[in-house]
């Protein structure tokens, strides 16, 4: 290895501290500094001073994104590092202490993820972090309005019964009050409308954005039956540089697809994985439930599945983890996200 130093890093909003560690696990001190321009070349300068040095940054897509953005530009080779384990607060906890923890990994040869990567894909993150919460907002209106109609004056409930979703948005918006009506009610009710269908309009233009930007990055991924701007600014996102797994494996288990031995006995079987990210999983389960119906071979083998005596569910997980092998060849052969900073 080229580095001298690993330096590991507790970030918190205001301040982060470092601790430098030689390849022999002695330490080469502690550094305090806060969470600006200014703070971030103090602890460059003062990590170039101890050696050549490596980063595990704890935080690294929150607290520590602006560290680990300067320290990229910078040249620096640096990773992303979990926080502890409970096992390893057994000694306490401090910052110190986590800072140290996170240098002690890169010594350990620990497996530690790159970074995923900046520019354009945290550009596709902001949008489906904006898009995730427009929809919470949207259904929380629309279940509002339904909620409404259901308690509203006979008067009311009878111009609006039988109409849900978007249809009701738009007969509740375009109501006009009566004089036997309650007022109130019909105000809170094309308010209601009125945020739904602004919150429509704002789903729109973001789809807009990102089927353009995914269109330009991995233009083959919207080529994919079954796989929408939604979802393959997912699969990006998620994945980072794709070069950061090691294997397709790798990829299954980041996706939460990847199988968990839950067998006893003569019962052999595996359960649903919970871990690894569900936004990637979330994506892959929608990819599955449209190529199941829409996809030749897709649909074919998820026959063969429950033909071989697994459950709907079971099969469905097995569609999964074989498209969470399928994708991960497909984003490695793009050359443009291999290139994506």
């Amino acid at each position: 290895m080229g580095w001298t130093v690993a330096i590991g890093i507790d970030t918190h909003r205001d301040t982060h501290v470092a601790v430098a560690l030689d390849r022999l696990g002695g330490g080469l001190g502690s550094r305090g500094v806060t969470a600006d321009a200014q703070g971030y070349l103090s602890l460059w300068q003062w990590a170039k001073e101890l050696g050549e040095p490596v980063f595990a940054i704890e935080g690294a897509g929150s607290y520590g994104a602006g560290l680990a953005r300067f320290l990229v530009a910078a040249g620096a080779c640096v990773f992303e590092c979990e926080r502890p384990r409970r096992a390893d607060r057994r000694a306490g906890k401090s910052d110190l202490i986590d800072a140290t923890l996170a240098a002690g990994r890169l010594l350990a040869g620990t497996p530690l993820a790159r970074l995923r990567g900046g520019g354009v894909r945290e550009d596709l993150r902001l949008l489906l972090l904006e898009r995730r919460g427009a929809v919470q907002a949207r259904s929380a209106a629309l279940n509002q309005l339904q909620a409404v109609v259901v308690t509203a004056p006979e008067a009311l409930r009878s111009r609006l019964r039988g109409l849900s979703g978007h249809q009701l948005a738009r007969s509740a918006r375009a109501l006009r009050v009566r004089p036997d009506e309650s007022a109130t009610s019909a105000r809170v009710l094309q308010r209601l409308a009125r945020r739904a269908q602004q919150l429509t309009r704002e789903l729109d233009e973001l789809d807009r954005e990102l089927e353009a930007i995914v269109a330009e990055l991995a233009p083959d991924l919207l080529e994919e039956c079954g796989v929408g701007p939604v979802c393959a600014a997912q699969l990006v996102v998620s994945s980072g540089d794709p070069t950061r797994m090691t294997s397709e494996a790798s990829f299954a288990a980041l996706a939460g697809t990847s199988p968990v031995e839950a067998s006893s006995g003569l019962h052999q079987r595996h359960r649903l994985n919970r871990g690894g990210d569900r936004q990637l999983n979330r994506a892959l389960h929608v990819i599955a439930l449209n190529r199941v119906r829409w996809h030749t071979e897709t649909a074919s083998y998820h026959q063969k599945l429950l033909a071989s005596g697994k459950t709907p569910r079971e099969a469905r997980r097995c569609v999964k983890r074989m498209l969470a092998r399928y994708f991960h060849r497909r984003l490695l052969a793009n050359p443009a996200l291999n290139l994506t900073p």
